[in-house]
């Protein structure tokens, strides 16, 4: 036990120092206009996401299941706490409150086992979701690739003898996009020792710097911390009210944050061959958000994208995380004002990288080739996702409409035949297939009640009975065929179908039922 622990420790921490390391540099510096932004969108100080992207990294990395992934601060669950901040007048330290719940809620489900709920998420979901993040990642970067006054600013292009001051900044902001992901993409074909988003970021900052182009930098988007997080108890009375406040947000933001890390557990698992724990990534995203509420960060959970940047830039150890989140706290405290100074078309061409590397191209040849019921699971996850941009709401939708095509296609394997005595007064019917609430309708049309006979038999030694539907179809047959004056047999029933029929089964059936191989 003790040599399986010290061989998994130095896998996970050593096994990769230099990828790890330089991996998390890359994420660390993606991490911060992220951070920021979502912190926007909650409508609190770009301080509560900055810390809470440094707590959320560094406590995942040690507790979580998933090696190599990125966990912080996200829009996911940003959204979530927009009324709770803006409708409270103490919005900010209930925010904190409902923080440290979501985390408690969260380990009690990973103790429960929930995680292991994702095998019924099936691949048609989880390409659709991939494919919704892409397209969302690729949204978020429009404000900063498009200004925003598109009609006076297409007007302006198509007349460009007059270019302005802000035409002009924005194609230079489209030339340096442009140029970093030329970096992006051919940087790898000199070299693969230095990420190529970090020599992205290095080349257009000094360039920005040295020739004072004017264009957003990380600055522009708020200011940045100057100091470290403390230990903070959130200023709220310990009270039922206060309670019943915070209650529904924190578990809103405990499901949607364990969703959204249990699908990027399962991207990254394939991503790099390898097995997360599901179960132990429910507690550790527990962990480190409860503790983030107590230094005055915000819930959050698994990044997709920043997860897909790790892994791409060859991080693949928890030193990656961990690193991420140090290089974080380093960057927004001591080198704040050099930070600042990024270009934002750096980090929009990292990010225009990683939607494109996040979509699955493949998905879309497969539409035709693919059964239809995979590709309408797949483009309603994807439709609902980007319409409410809920990523629980998408999932949710496409688990729901494969749980129906699935029942639909195990309906139709279903069938009930027939055969009579030679007198005509005796008939046995025998059901083959799976006999639930999809398939009764069928089960029931399949019995000729009018037929004048003494004796029915039913025999389901080729069935199973699921649930009570299926139980109330067969007291219903029975019961039809008795007032028809038949004598009816229920004959080869297995075990589980015999315990929910007596349990649940209303018809006199112990003196008729007879267990399998009874004949």
């Amino acid at each position: 036990m003790r040599s399986d622990f010290i061989n998994s420790f130095r896998q996970d921490w050593l096994g990769n120092i230099r990828g790890d390391l330089l991996a998390g540099l890359v994420v660390a510096l993606a991490l911060i206009p992220e951070a920021i932004a979502f912190s926007i969108i909650a409508g609190v100080d770009p301080k509560v996401g900055l810390y809470a992207s440094f707590s959320i990294a560094v406590l995942t990395a040690i507790t979580g299941g998933r090696p190599g992934m990125i966990s912080a601060a996200t829009a996911a669950t940003a959204v979530l706490m927009i009324s709770l901040v803006r409708d409270h007048d103490n919005g900010l330290q209930l925010l904190f409150a409902a923080t440290i719940l979501a985390g408690i809620l969260q380990i009690a489900m990973g103790l429960l086992k929930l995680g292991n709920l994702m095998r019924f998420v099936s691949r048609s979901v989880l390409t659709g979701f991939v494919n919704a993040l892409a397209i969302l990642i690729f949204l978020a970067q429009l404000p900063e690739i498009l200004p925003s006054e598109v009609p006076g600013f297409l007007d302006a292009l198509l007349h460009s003898a007059h270019i302005g001051h802000d035409v002009s900044a924005v194609w230079l902001t489209w030339g340096m996009i442009a140029g970093g992901l030329a970096i992006i993409y051919l940087f790898p074909k000199l070299t693969s020792l230095v990420p190529s988003p970090l020599v992205c970021i290095l080349v257009l900052t000094t360039v920005a710097v040295l020739f004072r182009w004017d264009v957003r930098t990380v600055s522009d988007l708020g200011e940045l911390p100057d100091g470290l997080p403390f230990f903070m108890l959130p200023q709220v009375p310990l009270t039922f009210e206060t309670l019943s406040i915070i209650f529904p947000y924190s578990l809103a933001i405990a499901v949607v944050g364990l969703l959204e890390s249990l699908m990027t557990t399962s991207i990254i698992d394939e991503l790099t061959d390898t097995k997360g724990n599901k179960n132990q990534e429910c507690i550790g995203q527990g962990i480190a958000n409860t503790a983030t509420g107590f230094i005055g960060g915000m819930a959050g959970c698994a990044m997709i994208g920043q997860s897909v940047i790790n892994v791409k830039s060859g991080g693949r150890g928890r030193l990656s995380c961990f690193a991420a989140g140090i290089l974080l706290l380093i960057f927004i405290v001591p080198l704040n004002k050099w930070v600042g100074l990024i270009p934002m078309p750096a980090l929009v061409a990292i990010m225009i990288m990683v939607s494109i590397g996040t979509f699955s191209w493949s998905s879309v040849g497969n539409l035709f080739r693919h059964p239809r019921s995979s590709s309408v699971v797949m483009l309603a996850t994807v439709f609902t996702v980007v319409i409410t941009h809920n990523l629980a709401i998408g999932v949710l939708v496409g688990v729901l409409l494969s749980s129906l095509f699935f029942a639909g296609k195990i309906a139709q394997i279903f069938s009930v035949t027939s055969e009579g005595s030679t007198n005509g007064r005796s008939r046995t019917y025998y059901v083959r297939g799976q006999l639930f609430f999809a398939s009764v309708e069928d089960f029931t049309a399949s019995f000729d009640f009018k037929e004048a006979l003494n004796t029915v038999k039913i025999d389901i030694s080729h069935a199973h009975i699921w649930d009570i539907s299926s139980v109330q179809a067969l007291d219903s047959v029975v019961l039809k065929f008795r007032r028809e004056g038949a004598e009816v047999q229920v004959v080869g029933l297995n075990k589980a179908s015999k315990t929910l029929v007596d349990t649940l089964g209303e018809a006199d059936k112990p003196r008729t039922l007879k267990p399998a191989g009874e004949h």
